[in-house]
């Protein structure tokens, strides 16, 4: 297997031979493929699902799996802004093409994954998350391995080529059942058909959505490495199956394979449900990364097994439209599978109130109130920041009254106070004032919690830019916890640090 420039291609889906040229490699992806009862959990058909093979932007699945465990613990929201950096911006398409210090809200995020397979957008949602990408990418692969993905590696959030990033069928159709078990209040995104932004109207790669009936996700994936990939689920009354196909030749023909194998084994899932929920064997803690997550494929590693191919049939054109209506409101997290729960979060906020929140966002640098869904996002050119609910780059339990931890620079030694317990952090800036004004927000909306808080801002270098830390130290754990959980009510994204 040969290192290959090309980029995420799903965008704009090519007509290839069986057998393409790309500079002096072949094109010529080996082929798996697996679906499975997802109400039992029998498997109803496999080709070669235990081999090793390339994701391509099917990783980004994963990607917002570790996004909405964010939003599901509160640590993130859908009105948030995320940041786009330097290295976000740098991404090769298929992306959005945002410049270095613009936001998009954590909603617009998920829909440009969902249907542009945008992957700067998907190294900012891991800079978030994880401080750089290449620490998200070992989160991945740490829940990866939890969820019982043993074969599966990540290198990137994205899916962008790299031969260090590899899977299986089995492993993404566990992955596929795991995203609808854990989060039906968000899966709904993945049957997006079409997403407006800033003056572009991107379609979902998928485009069997319009086609088979009952398809509700999940996504599609290319590189010239991992030729044309889609894994998606169905469901059709009581029943459902999640199923895969990696490695095909053509766009046409991955989705006429798909089709043939819904077609041929759908009817035999099981309508009632016995499977339990899929579940983490050892559950990953926030911003762990596991064990030692370094990989190296061989090339003998991506081979492909000689087992008999599904026929494809033909595609009938437009042949059923799956999309469900959006729902208006945010449903609660069920206490078990509930297929009716599956519908995208919306805000309930009216559009004078968002105006003036919006409005505040902007001059103060603090998350405030709610966003719609379909709002298009303040561009702050002005001031680059980070909501509090994203963990730094570099561990804040750093020795105190040294001048450098890691590649930070502390621009003058913390309050004493600091020293006795817990910090929490309200945003990042890379204007001082500004960083000043995230404090004196926060001190407005805190009142009491903050009381005995001593607020201070800490100066950082990172990947050349000067960034400033908005913080309070606090004395205990429960002060910390009590005065994020107050912060959060009045919509001013916070997290807690010890020292």
């Amino acid at each position: 297997m040969g290192t290959f420039a090309a980029s995420e291609a799903d965008a704009r889906p090519r007509r290839h031979h069986h057998t393409r040229h790309v500079g002096r490699a072949v094109y010529n992806p080996p082929s798996s493929a697996m679906v499975l009862d997802a109400n039992t959990g029998k498997t109803l058909y496999a080709s070669n699902e235990n081999q090793l093979r390339h994701p391509a932007s099917v990783t980004k699945v994963m990607t917002l799996y570790l996004l909405f465990e964010q939003l599901d613990k509160g640590k993130l929201h859908l009105n948030d802004d995320i940041t786009i950096s330097h290295h976000a911006a740098s991404m090769s398409p298929s992306k959005l093409g945002l410049s270095p210090g613009s936001t998009i809200s954590v909603d617009n995020a998920i829909k440009a994954i969902v249907t542009k397979s945008a992957n700067d957008i998907a190294a900012a949602i891991a800079e978030t998350i994880g401080g750089t990408e290449d620490r998200f990418a070992k989160m991945m692969t740490a829940k990866a391995h939890a969820l019982g993905m043993k074969r599966t590696h990540y290198a990137n959030a994205s899916g962008l080529p790299n031969p260090a990033q590899i899977t299986t069928a089995r492993d993404l159709i566990t992955l596929g059942r795991a995203m609808r078990d854990r989060f039906p209040r968000y899966y709904a995104y993945f049957s997006i058909h079409e997403f407006n932004y800033a003056g572009m109207s991107m379609r979902n790669h998928n485009h069997l959505l319009d086609r088979v009936e009952g398809m509700d996700g999940i996504k599609t994936g290319f590189t010239a490495a991992s030729g044309f990939n889609l894994l998606t689920s169905v469901k059709r009354g009581n029943r459902r199956i999640v199923a895969v196909v990696l490695g095909g030749r053509s766009a046409g023909l991955r989705d006429r394979t798909m089709v043939g194998l819904v077609k041929q084994y759908f009817d035999r899932a099981s309508p009632v449900r016995t499977a339990g929920l899929v579940t983490e064997e050892t559950p990953v803690a926030d911003n762990d990364v596991g064990a030692d997550t370094s990989f190296d494929v061989a090339e003998a590693d991506i081979v492909e097994e000689k087992k008999p191919e599904i026929k494809a049939p033909a595609i009938a054109p437009r042949q059923v439209v799956a999309a469900a209506p959006v729902a208006a409101a945010i449903v609660a997290a069920p206490a078990k599978f509930d297929d009716r729960t599956a519908s995208i979060p919306t805000s309930s906020t009216n559009q004078k109130t968002l105006e003036a929140k919006r409005t505040d966002r902007v001059t103060a640098g603090v998350i405030t109130g709610a966003t719609s869904p379909t709002t298009t996002p303040t561009q702050n050119g002005n001031m680059r920041w980070v909501a509090g609910g994203a963990k730094p780059a570099v561990a804040a339990n750093a020795p105190q009254n040294t001048t450098k931890v890691g590649k930070e620079t502390q621009d003058t030694p913390r309050p004493a106070l600091a020293s006795k317990g817990m910090m929490i952090q309200v945003g990042v800036s890379d204007d001082l004032g500004k960083a000043k004004e995230l404090l004196t927000k926060a001190k407005s909306k805190g009142h009491a919690a903050l009381a005995s808080a001593q607020p201070f801002t800490e100066k950082l270098q990172k990947g050349g830019e000067t960034l400033y830390r908005a913080r309070f130290a606090m004395l205990n754990e429960t002060q910390a916890e009590a005065a994020c959980r107050s912060l959060k009510k009045s919509h001013v994204s916070c997290f807690s640090t010890r020292n």
